[in-house]
């Protein structure tokens, strides 16, 4: 699924969070979003899934404008997972990754075998088929997120928007989901704090407060000048003598 944003923005009060933000992610991409801090990704993230009123321009999928799609049908279009997640009912894990079968359901397509299967598929994809019973209030931070994205696995969308997954998780659950991320044959948006695990991605764009600045391969837009500007350190680029990727060491700068 092609996502477009074109003069993309969004004001709390009488400040502005996101402005002017236009670009275009190919079907099967994973896009990256970068930045410091308060930089405006998560509310990006949020108007691409169309989860925020009022937003200024327009987003489309595959050329048809989000706002012109019913709630139920964007819903089986795009999942987004936040970076963290919260309820009060008393869910098992099985029962939160159910929740991603809603947008499909109905009074004539009940909750049924195909659906179990794709609940437990999910579960298994994300490591956590072992705890589909246990209740939501006794789960980890790092075991909480990977329910919820095997919830919007569960959802089986086109559009995969992610608001920095990697958080709570221990190296190697976010290793593991990372390489998940990178086989699922959809098109993928996520916010990365660990600018070596942007690297990963085919294209990232940098935000700086509430604009995108930089857009392109990872290599060509994360710079030690733009990196020096932007986050306030010190990049020295090296190359993993395994594979030749690119790395960075970073160093503070003093105030």
């Amino acid at each position: 699924m092609k996502l477009s944003a074109a003069g993309l923005g969004w004001q709390a009060g009488h400040r502005m969070i996101v402005e002017g933000v236009s670009v275009e992610i190919a079907a099967g991409e994973t896009f990256g979003l970068v930045g410091p801090n308060g930089s405006g990704k998560s509310t990006l993230l949020r108007l691409m899934a169309g989860l925020l009123p009022r937003p200024q321009g327009v987003v489309q999928l595959d050329g048809t404008p989000l706002t012109s799609l019913p709630r139920r049908e964007i819903a089986r279009r795009i999942a987004f997972v936040e970076q963290q997640a919260e309820t009060t009912e008393a869910l098992r894990a099985r029962d939160v990754v159910a929740l991603g079968r809603t947008p499909w359901l109905s009074a004539l397509a009940p909750f049924g075998a195909a659906d179990v299967g794709i609940v437990a598929a999910s579960l298994r994809q994300v490591g956590m088929e072992d705890m589909a019973l246990r209740a939501w209030s006794t789960l980890s931070g790092g075991e909480r997120q990977r329910v919820q994205i095997a919830r919007a696995l569960a959802q089986q969308p086109r559009l995969l928007v992610l608001d920095e997954p990697t958080n709570h998780l221990d190296i190697h659950h976010q290793l593991a989901l990372l390489r998940l991320i990178s086989r699922l044959p959809v098109t993928v948006v996520l916010a990365l704090h660990d600018l070596n695990q942007a690297m990963g991605c085919d294209r990232l764009g940098v935000m700086e407060a509430g604009r995108m600045v930089a857009c392109g391969p990872p290599a060509r837009v994360l710079t030690p000048d733009r990196l020096m500007n932007i986050f306030r350190v010190r990049a020295t680029r090296l190359k993993d003598p395994d594979d030749g990727a690119s790395l960075f060491r970073f160093h503070c700068l003093e105030d």
